[in-house]
């Protein structure tokens, strides 16, 4: 019994100086940050915020997120979402609501952090090519604003932009890392 046993912490030994020896592959990683402004306003609500992914000529590829008031009684929250124009002509109005995955509630004031991963959804059915991150916001009784960064995938080299917004987005921060 003690020869099985002696066999058995061998092998295991020899699955784990196997592990040690492989290529470390770790996941490359999309990493965004968004700024919401506060606003010197007399009636200020949040906004509605979509954040996507588009081809160099401005096909929809893969939504990554959607603030917006999902709690609202009969879907009430979901009226507004035309406001976001540019994705609700380029997914939104195709969506069956409540969406899983990517939409959550609306921020308030301050820099919101997201990551994604290479190894899951929605980046692992990306196809290489080049690309420009989208982030659009909308705000009632506010206005409307859009910024695009463009970037490569897959993630080869580090590769960083950012953008100002005026009025209704902050700094965005685009940071990719292979």
């Amino acid at each position: 019994m003690s020869k099985r046993l002696f066999m058995t912490l061998k092998q295991w030994m020899a699955l784990g100086l196997m592990t040690a020896a492989a290529p470390f592959s770790a996941a490359a990683e999309l990493a965004l940050e968004v700024e919401i402004p506060r606003l010197q306003v007399a009636e200020y609500h949040r906004p509605y915020v979509a954040i996507w992914i588009e081809t160099d000529k401005g096909a929809h590829q893969q939504n990554l997120a959607l603030w917006f008031d999902h709690d609202m009684d009969d879907n009430e929250g979901t009226k507004w979402l035309k406001d976001l124009r540019l994705w609700w002509r380029r997914s939104g109005r195709e969506e069956s609501f409540p969406v899983d995955g990517y939409a959550g509630a609306t921020r308030p004031v301050g820099t919101h952090r997201l990551t994604f991963s290479d190894q899951q959804a929605p980046l692992n059915a990306l196809p290489p090519g080049k690309y420009k991150l989208v982030v659009e916001a909308a705000r009632e009784v506010g206005g409307r604003e859009m910024i695009r960064l463009p970037f490569e995938w897959p993630i080869n080299t580090p590769q960083n932009t950012s953008a100002e917004g005026e009025h209704e987005l902050g700094h965005i921060q685009l940071n990719l890392n292979p």
